[in-house]
């Protein structure tokens, strides 16, 4: 969407809030022993009690309330009674529907122990999702979002997943811009105009570059089983720069 009014941008700040809120929480609540269940339960509280519904559920009929994927998935996993090990890495992601607005975050977390090459991309899997922000220029091309994103895996020996991109945002879960490319595309002509709404989510991996579904019509799974993580922010162009809606403070 596009913004149009500060009503819809503090609408939309109260939905990226609360989404922040609750991956925060389910982050804390991981540890070994807990099913993805237990998990998801905690989260679907977390919104109702304020008046929010899990968009993927009610968009498209999705099987919990939110994602979860245990390694080496790592998107759209359904939560289940699959209990969560140590060194397991795993990915949340929360998108939420409050008041006609809609926000959507997710980040991977590695259980301990943590292997140090495990340690080390998560931590570039966030710098990874920054360096896209901080592309975001009201006027500029999109495709410099991936471009910043995809110069940072390459300078630091990564791969990209390259059929899973950002999207718009804001009175739906989808919406345009779609297929936002996380890698650069030099084909893509759009623009970045102010007020725009949408996610920044790359999936920065050891080695693989495409997932397929594991046949559970959901679950997605890097083909050579590399690990790879994912962080995501819900942002508003503006014209001192990108807003990110989804923080929890």
């Amino acid at each position: 969407m596009t913004i149009g009014s500060d009503e819809e941008l503090e609408k939309l700040k109260v939905a990226g809030r609360l989404v922040a809120r609750t991956l925060e929480a389910m982050g804390k609540a991981l540890e070994p022993g807990v099913t993805t269940a237990e998990l998801d339960a905690l989260g679907r509280a977390l919104l109702e009690r304020e008046g929010a519904r899990s968009a993927p559920e009610t968009t498209y009929g999705f099987p919990g309330a939110t994602c979860i994927s245990v390694g080496p998935d790592v998107a759209h996993g359904i939560p289940g009674e699959r209990r969560v090990e140590a060194g397991d890495l795993v990915n949340i992601d929360v998108s939420a529907e409050i008041d006609g607005f809609f926000a959507d975050t997710g980040a991977s977390f590695a259980v301990p122990p943590v292997a140090p090459r495990i340690d080390r991309l998560c931590k570039d899997g966030r710098r990874a999702m920054w360096a896209g922000i901080r592309a975001v220029r009201s006027g500029g091309p999109l495709n410099a979002i991936g471009r910043s994103i995809e110069t940072f895996a390459d300078r630091n020996g990564y791969s990209l997943i390259r059929n899973l991109a950002s999207h718009g945002v804001g009175r739906a879960l989808h919406e345009e811009p779609t297929e936002l490319a996380t890698w650069y595309e030099p084909q893509d002509r759009r623009r970045i105009h102010e007020g725009m709404v949408f996610t920044i989510e790359p999936f920065l991996s050891l080695g693989d570059d495409w997932v397929e579904e594991t046949g559970d019509g959901w679950t997605l799974r890097p083909v050579g089983g590399k690990p790879a993580v994912q962080y995501e922010h819900t942002l508003v162009a503006t014209r001192r720069g990108p807003v990110v809606l989804t923080l929890a403070g």
